[in-house]
């Protein structure tokens, strides 16, 4: 039963770190000499970086992924500290329910703000006063690595519905 327990936060706090680098890092969206995230768009080489802010075109949808994005990596943390406060209050036998309910909103956030930036990517590289040039990338390894969150959320949230506490 140790075994499984330190698995299971092992499995938590690398969804969590998934969700830390996909929102701070700035690899969404890759090009030879450019490279966007959340935040800012750089050009050569991180040399020429500009904050998106409310004059970029798409602003509205740059903000409702950042929302979300910092929304699932709170609510992730937040579930790791319950199930912590669980693991010792729960009586035997009890399923981590809120945990999993907690978990299962982070994993719904990410899954939200991946969405919105895959069907927006288009909209988002039209602004020729931000981006400049970047309409002929690719996704990046942080939108894929919040897509991977997505799915360790969603494996841990049913894994904490799932799990009982046994001796």
């Amino acid at each position: 039963m140790l075994v499984l327990l330190a698995f299971i936060i092992v499995f938590h706090i690398t969804s969590a770190a998934l969700l830390f680098i996909a929102t701070i890092d700035n690899a969404w969206w890759v090009g030879d000499d450019f490279f966007t995230d959340i935040w800012r768009v750089c050009h050569n080489n991180n040399t020429n970086c500009t904050s998106i802010d409310n004059t970029f075109e798409g602003y509205p949808t740059i903000q409702a992924v950042q929302t979300t994005m910092i929304l699932s990596t709170i609510l992730c943390c937040v579930a790791l500290f319950i199930f912590v406060l669980q693991l010792f209050r729960l009586k035997q036998g009890e399923r981590f329910v809120l945990t999993s309910i907690i978990q299962l909103l982070s994993c719904l956030c990410v899954m939200i703000a991946a969405s919105i930036y895959t069907n927006q990517h288009e909209v988002l590289h039209v602004d020729k006063e931000h981006y400049q040039g970047t309409s002929d990338g690719k996704y990046g390894y942080s939108f894929i690595l919040a897509w991977i969150a997505f799915a360790f959320t969603l494996i841990s949230g049913i894994m904490y519905l799932i799990l009982r506490k046994r001796k």
